[in-house]
């Protein structure tokens, strides 16, 4: 990314496609002392389970939250820019 404060739109196509070859969603975090009492701490996917050894609270929540949240934040971005070059247009339209 050459500017901190834009992402490129190749940079949304490689995001949208590492979401698009993910295991489908939603995922769910299980933490260990906090969901469940044995095991380990894990994220639940519609594929199966998988185990985050030594990752904290924080980090199996944002894990399997990003499943469902970075597709969101993909179309909200694209449509956000939709919104603007529109606008944009008509603005340059305007007398």
């Amino acid at each position: 990314m050459t500017d901190q404060s834009q992402i490129s739109a190749s940079e949304l196509e490689r995001m949208q496609r590492l979401c698009d070859n993910a295991t489908a969603g939603p995922w769910k975090a299980y933490v260990e002392g906090r969901d469940h009492e044995a095991g380990s701490s894990f994220v639940q996917t519609s594929q199966g389970d998988f185990e985050l050894s030594g990752a904290s609270e924080a980090d199996c929540d944002f894990i399997a939250n990003s499943r469902q949240d970075v597709p969101r934040l993909l179309s909200e971005i694209r449509a956000l820019r939709a919104s603007l070059k529109l606008a944009h247009g008509i603005a340059q339209d305007e007398p």
